[in-house]
């Protein structure tokens, strides 16, 4: 317990460093340019065509960390060829904008707090950030909670692979043993949290 709780107090002095800045965005004005992003987040079970995954639910998740991500396809550290044009089409401040409306809609769940599901030791040290329930204790960090298990066990196959980088995700991924992976995709996908955003 006392190596998980080292490990947690380093993971957070790391990211609180190399987390970026966000700008403060407005809903109304990211309505318009975020409607488009319904178009597969705002359908349940949408899929991926290659690899086959479910794409993520937004609904909940912290507008900051919307910011991060959309931002990470723009500058390279994910990739994904319809993300990566979405996200290279939009200024700071647009895309501070769609995450703040994105933010907005559904999520009723997760403002309530979740849902403690099965408790699963190898996700102790995930909690140091994504939360004790998969609720993300941090604007910058994502609420894991209700995700979809293919997508959450896609992004930690693309942060063990290089295709999606971060400097804590990327050596937190390396250390967690291959049969873990399912497992903890499986683990925080059972927990009550985040929704698939519907259009109002």
């Amino acid at each position: 317990m006392k190596i998980v709780a080292s490990a947690a107090t380093l993971l957070l002095a790391v990211a609180s460093i190399t987390q970026p800045a966000y700008a403060e965005g407005d809903a109304a004005a990211g309505k318009e340019l975020g409607y488009t992003c319904l178009g597969c987040h705002g359908i349940e079970g949408y899929r991926n065509a290659y690899p086959s995954y479910r794409v993520p639910k937004l609904g909940g998740q912290k507008a900051a960390y919307i910011e991060i991500a959309l931002k990470g396809y723009r500058d390279g550290a994910r990739k994904h060829p319809t993300m990566v044009a979405q996200g290279t089409s939009l200024t700071d401040q647009q895309i501070a904008d769609v995450s703040a409306y994105l933010a907005s809609i559904g999520g009723d769940t997760v403002a309530a707090g979740g849902t403690q599901g099965a408790s699963f030791d190898k996700a102790a040290t995930c909690a140091a950030c994504h939360g004790q329930n998969g609720i993300s204790i941090s604007a910058v960090w994502p609420t894991l909670a209700g995700q979809h298990e293919d997508y959450l066990l896609n992004a930690l196959k693309q942060y063990r692979d290089g295709t999606r980088t971060d400097p804590v995700m990327t050596a937190q991924a390396a250390l967690i043993a291959e049969e873990d992976l399912a497992k903890l995709a499986m683990y925080f996908s059972s927990l009550e949290g985040l929704e698939t955003t519907k259009p109002e």
